[in-house]
């Protein structure tokens, strides 16, 4: 499993889009348990809460609630974890990644990163 975005990885038949909204003409898998609520997701827009208070109550409203050997399964192992930041930026993509591995002890690297595969070759879907 790997975490990735969707301007990198949209076309690979590997992605699961984990976030509340998806790209125009978007037709993979979504794994909707795993987006976080849209009034956390307004709450950090607007500048109410930092990158702690985020990550904070998005593993108390959303991972907590789910089972993270169940999600592994649901998702499946080769997954691409999908969300609209780029890599490096603060996301709950890398948050779920962090949970599957410290619940887990699997490794979920960012796609291009030490472990995670560089994708060529890749398409865009509809207008981002």
């Amino acid at each position: 499993m790997q975490t990735s975005n969707f301007y990198r990885s949209g076309a690979d038949p590997r992605a699961v889009a984990i976030s509340r909204t998806q790209p125009k003409g978007w037709t993979g898998r979504i794994y909707g348990p795993l987006a976080p609520s849209w009034r956390l997701l307004q709450a950090a827009k607007r500048g109410e809460i930092d990158e702690a208070e985020y990550s904070r109550r998005y593993r108390e409203e959303v991972l907590s609630r789910l089972d993270p050997a169940a999600v592994y399964a649901d998702l499946g192992e080769d997954a691409v974890l999908l969300c609209w930041e780029r890599a490096g930026a603060f996301c709950h993509r890398r948050l779920v990644a962090e949970w599957l591995e410290e619940e887990l002890g699997v490794s979920v690297p960012e796609m291009g990163e030490v472990g995670g595969e560089e994708i060529r070759g890749k398409t865009k879907l509809g207008k981002w």
